[in-house]
């Protein structure tokens, strides 16, 4: 439950060093530069941006050609690719590639030209089918697919509107073009919208011809060729087998190029370190023979970076606490248990200067609520086994899937105990099966009480742990003022609000609301009842009088004071969210016995047998996958909405480290050696 306390490094060292210095520093992954010197006579900041997009493009065109080896040469990868982490190379296998990084570059462009030389090939093949389907209704003419003179005659192809017969065409010639010695339409083909002909005439009425053939509709062929359209089918044919032949030779030279993917991989990652390196230098103030860098630092690694340092390199290293009014970047530390629970506190909000770190506190409630609202054993026992075993088998998952997974292990473990507690096991499984197969019922025991026969039970211990958990939270607010030395906030905005509340909760205890809702009836003794009277009254009338207590005018402190006591209904409605304990803690389990119901109206023989495992399978399978996500949220909501709310506000910044960031594999991690 703690933020590691951050330093602010300082380092001068000489120009020769810087090179060897920054590639150390980015390495470790412990400094987050951050600058305090702005440029003067003496130190100025280079300009890399240019370098620094030189290597950007670098790596995003080998980015580009491992896109293209993964579309013709596809990895080979396991269905638990994503949990595998990064590749982990040695620094020497990575110094070798880095040596031969100007020819892999050159390999990576050359599987890009091919790849774009392919797309040409297609797109040219795709012309050339293009060409045949236009040429298709013209199949049947014998003739070029263009104009054709001879001495008297002329013969132009071109089409019509659809329903145009040979009769249709001399009609319009007839009426449009009387003056006309004579013409010869022949209908090619038809379809549906389109006919398609060729009209023969004399040299001297074509003008006169394709006037009148145009006033109803008549077009010429978008494409006209040298050949009949049977001869220049088979040329076209000819050609796309060529195109593919060669399209074929291409993704055969690309999948020849598919033995550098690894290499490739290593040299794209040294051009996106490189890009990184160069963005931190040029923020670096520079004289003519020395740089300075400065940043954040874990004060934990501070001294070990210095005596480095100062031991390998001449320079300066100044170490300096934290300014009142400087915003450090934020860490989180915790105990095993709890950091899995941080990524829960980072998705709120990291906490700024002064806030403590609430993942610890709030871990033991999400792991509580959390295993109340699944509340089944058997999937408890899935959810813990499965995420163990993805835990170990895949040592090297990125950090944030390690802490989800080892969150949802806590999380499946809370709901076996549960689900002991309430007596689920699948539901009531093992009611269904030795009922339904064995001719007697065998239910097994629950440990505390069945939530589907004693609902309001649960409903009452939901809101009582959701009263402890609002209390824990406004005893950290308490603590937060006592430690700032904010003793009249803690009085006014604390223990009075402990003083309103608990009066409330003695005084409704013995009440018939809350007999007939419990079944029960609770009786106080006469000194209990006054002393929840004079609790809940002296809270509520110090709220009114000290919560405006900012403001100088009396009246407009009264309303305030009056406005802020009405926050009970707030209280009210955080409380009530509790219920949903009680909703979700029952949705699976009715939704497990309506499952198992089905599953035992089946007939008893083979064939019943074989669709019950079927119903049960697919059944809890989606049941644990709906109440798995529906506890996570609702957990998280109770964590953030209702607990987060009465002390803690976040915002603060995660610290981002001058580190190696990258993509495919990481060189095995540096020491301070």
């Amino acid at each position: 439950m703690a933020v590691l306390k951050m330093q602010r490094i300082s380092i001068c060292a000489l120009k020769k060093d810087r090179k060897a210095i920054l590639e150390k520093l980015q390495s470790l992954g412990v400094l987050e530069v951050n600058h305090i010197l702005d440029e003067d006579e003496d130190f100025r900041r280079m300009d890399t941006v240019g370098k620094k997009q030189g290597f950007e493009k670098a790596a995003s065109s080998v980015d580009q050609a491992l896109e293209i080896l993964d579309k013709y040469v596809p990895e080979n990868q396991s269905v638990f690719a994503a949990l595998e982490g990064k590749a982990q190379i040695s620094a020497e296998e990575g110094e070798t590639v880095r040596k031969e990084r100007r020819e892999l570059l050159r390999t990576a462009k050359e599987i890009c030209d091919l790849d774009r030389e392919r797309s040409e090939w297609i797109a040219s093949t795709a012309k050339l089918e293009n060409s045949i389907e236009s040429l298709t209704p013209w199949l049947s003419l014998d003739v070029p697919l263009e104009v054709v003179r001879t001495e008297r005659a002329v013969l132009f192809p071109g089409t019509m509107p659809g329903g145009t017969t040979s009769e249709t065409v001399y009609d319009v010639l007839a009426q449009k073009a009387p003056e006309i010695e004579g013409a010869d339409v022949h209908v090619i083909s038809r379809e549906q919208s389109t006919t398609y002909l060729a009209v023969i005439c004399l040299k001297e009425d074509a003008t006169a011809v394709e006037e009148a053939l145009r006033s109803e509709g008549f077009a010429r062929p978008a494409q006209t060729w040298d050949k009949a359209p049977a001869n220049q089918k088979q040329d076209l044919e000819c050609q796309i087998k060529e195109h593919r032949d060669k399209i074929d030779a291409i993704e055969e030279q690309i999948r020849g190029l598919a033995g550098q993917r690894d290499r490739l991989k290593i040299v794209a990652d040294y051009y996106r370190v490189r890009a990184d390196k160069y963005e931190v230098l040029g923020e670096l103030p520079q004289s003519e023979r020395t740089f300075l860098i400065s940043g954040y630092i874990p004060a934990k690694l501070s001294g070990e970076v210095e005596k480095y340092l100062a031991d390998h390199y001449d320079c300066m290293v100044d170490i300096e606490e934290l300014k009142e009014d400087e915003e450090p970047p934020v860490i989180l530390k915790n105990n095993p248990f709890s950091a899995s629970m941080e990524g829960v506190v980072e998705s709120y909000g990291l906490p700024v200067k002064g806030e403590i770190d609430p993942t610890t506190v709030m871990s033991f409630f999400y792991v509580f609520f959390f295993g109340m609202m699944l509340s089944d054993a058997a999937y408890g026992l899935i959810v813990s086994v499965v995420c163990g075993i993805l835990v170990l088998k895949f040592p090297r998952m990125s950090p944030e899937m390690k802490k989800s997974l080892k969150l949802f292990f806590y999380c499946g473990l809370s709901t076996i105990v549960w689900g002991a507690l309430f007596g689920g096991y699948f539901g009531n499984i093992v009611d269904i099966v030795s009922e339904k197969f064995f001719g007697t019922t065998i239910t097994p025991p629950a440990l505390w009480f069945v939530p589907l026969n004693e609902p309001m039970k649960l409903l009452l211990y939901s809101l009582l742990f959701g009263v402890i958990h609002l209390f824990t939270g406004l005893a950290i607010k308490g603590y937060l003022c006592i430690r700032d030395g904010q003793i009249m906030d803690f009085f006014c905005d604390v223990v009075l609000w402990f003083m309103l509340l608990t009066g409330l909760i003695l005084m409704l205890l013995p009440g018939e609301l809350f007999a007939s809702i419990a079944q029960m009836e609770i009786v106080f003794p006469g000194w209990l009842n006054t002393l929840a009277k004079v609790l809940a009254a002296a809270g509520a009338l110090g709220i009114v009088l000290m919560s405006g207590r900012g403001n100088k005018n009396p009246a407009l402190r009264l309303a305030l004071g009056a406005y802020d006591l009405y926050n009970i209904t707030g209280w009210l409605s955080d409380v009530l969210s509790y219920s949903r304990l009680l909703a979700l803690g029952l949705a699976t389990g009715v939704i497990a016995s309506v499952i198992n119901q089905m599953g035992s109206m089946l007939p008893e023989n083979v064939i019943g047998v074989v669709f019950f495992i079927l119903i049960f399978l697919i059944g809890h399978s989606m049941n644990l996958a709906i109440n798995l996500l529906g506890a996570y949220v609702h957990t998280n909501r109770l964590q953030f909405v209702e607990f987060f709310g009465k002390f803690y506000e976040g915002g603060g910044r995660p610290f981002q480290p001058f580190r190696e960031n990258t993509k495919y594999a990481e060189i095995k991690e540096e020491t301070l050696s």
